[in-house]
């Protein structure tokens, strides 16, 4: 009766050669993430520039005449819509970049709409950082309270506020839904709404360039 021929045993090359094409498999996933990594801080950088441009137009109003503010707020809106194209080309099909850079996007979408005005909150919007948020609505409290803060100043950032944290699937208080509820204008309730409403990036990124489009004319 013949011996039932046995399967050979791998050998250690072979298993060298296993591991080996398991390891690489690794530091790519490794090598995926890091560059996925640096690409999220090179966007945020320039978005950062962006938000620092509109920022010193705002704090050097008083100083310009209105045809050269009105015109550098438009070019400053051109290139956020520049900005879009960019981003938009950048996540196309890749669904790890649109988890990494969803809150950018409706960041994006909320300063060209002018839904939000304040550089820094949608710095911190973009980024996705609740607690930072929670802390300057803390420090909004404060000044409002000793005086340093005006009220439609205070009203206008804290609406921004919570509405980016709603956003970033915070929950708020009852008494923050009444306030937003009470004092969100015609420019943020049509921003929680489409942004609510749009299921995919190119439609956000489609709204925003028309918002940029309508600011133009």
């Amino acid at each position: 009766m013949p011996f039932p021929s046995l399967e050979p045993i791998p050998g250690t090359a072979f298993l060298r050669c296993i591991y080996s094409a398991f390891y690489e498999k690794i530091k790519m996933a490794s090598r995926g993430k890091t560059e996925t990594s640096k690409l999220k801080q090179n966007l945020e950088e320039q978005l950062d520039r962006l938000m620092q441009q509109l920022q010193d137009l705002e704090e050097c109003r008083e100083e310009l005449e209105t045809d050269e503010y009105e015109e550098t707020k438009k070019e400053t809106l051109e290139q956020l819509s520049e900005f879009n194209d960019s981003l938009k080309k950048i996540m196309s099909g890749n669904m790890t970049l649109v988890d990494e850079l969803s809150g950018m996007q409706l960041a994006i979408q909320a300063a060209i709409s002018q839904a939000f005005k304040t550089p820094e909150v949608i710095r911190l919007f973009a980024k996705k950082q609740p607690g930072q948020l929670r802390t300057r609505l803390a420090e909004m409290d404060r000044d409002l309270m000793v005086g340093k803060l005006e009220r439609d100043i205070y009203t206008q950032q804290k609406l921004e506020i919570l509405t980016a944290l709603r956003k970033l699937g915070e929950k708020l208080t009852s008494d923050d839904e009444a306030f937003l509820s009470t004092n969100a204008g015609a420019a943020l309730s049509q921003f929680e709404k489409v942004s609510t409403d749009l299921g995919s990036g190119d439609k956000v990124l489609a709204l925003a360039s028309f918002e940029v489009e309508k600011a133009k004319k």
